[in-house]
């Protein structure tokens, strides 16, 4: 049976990717070689998705149909982890596709992948 064993983020310094992935989750990062990867950052307790790093020369997507959302509980938090996450390197996306009534802020991490901080208390009216 399948599962997903991790997501691999396309960066061109992998280095400060790890530098900003780590402060920005808490990961830990493993260097052993996992799954042939040799940057693979993991949560620090339990199981979770892991994210391997592979260096990349590509562009990011302007508008990437796969992407990490990271999930808060309340809009409260959600600003403050937007301002967190601004202070160590992501930038806000002036992002073109918002609805009305958003429950997510769109952030770019250094290398321009786009992902999202949703508040999952968010109620549409």
């Amino acid at each position: 049976m399948l599962n997903i064993g991790l997501v691999a983020l396309g960066v061109t310094d992998v280095k400060r990717a790890e530098e900003f992935w780590r402060a920005a989750l808490g990961y830990d990062v493993r260097e052993d070689g996992f799954g042939g990867w040799a940057t693979v950052l993991t949560p620090p307790v339990g199981s979770g998705t892991k994210i391997a790093l592979q260096r990349s020369q590509t562009p990011p997507e302007g508008h990437p149909r796969v992407h990490l959302d990271l999930h808060v509980v309340d809009a409260a938090e959600q600003s403050a982890e937007v301002a967190r996450l601004v202070s160590i390197g992501a930038e806000r996306v002036d992002w073109d596709s918002y609805p009305e009534d958003p429950d997510f802020v769109v952030l770019a991490d250094p290398d321009g992948n786009r992902f999202c901080i949703v508040d999952l208390s968010h109620e549409y009216r």
